[in-house]
């Protein structure tokens, strides 16, 4: 069965909880950015918001966007590594429920969790442990579904491990080889640090659309004007998609640069909006809509998704809400 879209990456399961200043400050990692943190620590953050409501659910950056392709009316499929735990049995069930292809394997360690820790301001601080992810590698992928799809869309994250970083550049390299155009989101700015000049090469050679943010752009390409950001990346992309927050975005297709005005909303939780953008615009791409249409869906569902809690819309964008949005 054919797919729109293929998307590698790590399988988290997300843990939501909103917490105080004083509870994040009191768990001692910096506000608004994700941590990596092991299996000790994990528990003993955990158990620092045991007594609060918590929400979880299937996650890990780029599974939001395939959980987004689908909730929109596409047809995604989804690559990663679970642990043989009840946790990875929740993940595979909540993706399948949403008629997700999956192509997820098991491995002998537990499941990655993400901690989703949001306070008042809607800022987000995420502590993950990787756990089974980090087993992921080329030999859990499933070529010839890989083949039926028309993009592939692949994490940053991913790039942190060798083995899944492996894995990363193997979907990359099936892809081109049937056909099948790439999509790459750099993810993270601190990946930047360490990954610069490879990401770069990405960028010049297999990727055929960057998703990035304003700061992500601004350190690889080392301009501090986003517009010039957008020219610069789009020297070596054929496309880019360049995400500035409530500002809207930026869009770069054949040489044209096609604002995105944001949608005012009250925030409540940033978790996932990048991430609903993405999966709202390969929507868009993979089903025959132009560049500026599907900008307009991956910024109405990032709206969408900011006004409530957690990473996946509670209500999905209707087809007639889609069709009413800007060509």
């Amino acid at each position: 069965m054919e797919r729109d879209v293929f998307v590698v990456g790590n399988a988290l399961v997300d843990i939501q909880a909103q917490v105080s200043d004083e509870t994040l400050e009191s768990i001692g990692f910096p506000k608004g950015i994700m941590s990596l943190v092991d299996v000790d620590m994990q528990k003993k953050v955990l158990g620092a918001i045991d007594s609060l409501p918590t929400f979880r659910c299937a996650g890990g950056s780029t599974a939001n966007s395939a959980i987004a392709v689908a909730q929109l009316g596409g047809k995604s499929a989804y690559a990663g590594k679970v642990g043989q735990d009840p946790i990875g049995d929740f993940f595979l069930e909540d993706i399948e429920g949403l008629g997700i292809a999956s192509n997820v394997n098991r491995s002998d360690k537990s499941t990655g969790t993400s901690v989703i820790l949001i306070t008042g301001d809607a800022q987000r601080t995420m502590l993950t442990h990787l756990g089974a992810c980090q087993t992921l590698n080329e030999d859990d992928l499933d070529e010839a579904l890989i083949g039926a799809c028309k993009y592939v869309y692949v994490e940053g994250y991913l790039f942190s491990v060798p083995s899944s970083r492996q894995a990363a550049l193997k979907t990359m390299e099936i892809a081109k080889s049937r056909g099948v155009k790439v999509a790459f989101t750099v993810s993270d700015p601190f990946l930047i640090q360490d990954h610069r000049d490879e990401f770069l090469e990405l960028i010049e050679g297999p990727v055929d659309l960057l998703f990035c943010n304003e700061e992500e752009a601004k350190s690889l390409v080392k301009k501090t004007d986003s517009i010039d950001c957008a020219h610069e990346l789009h020297r070596h992309a054929e496309n880019v998609a360049l995400t500035l927050g409530a500002k809207g975005s930026l869009i770069m297709h054949n040489g044209e640069l096609i604002p995105i005005e944001g949608v005012e909303v009250d925030n409540v939780d940033t978790t996932g909006a990048g991430d609903m953008y993405a999966g709202g615009v390969l929507y868009g791409i993979t089903n025959g809509m132009g560049w500026k249409k599907a900008g307009h869906i991956g910024s109405a569902a990032a709206a969408r998704i900011v006004t409530q809690l957690g990473a996946r819309l509670k209500t999905p964008l209707t087809q007639a809400e889609i069709r009413s949005l800007g060509e």
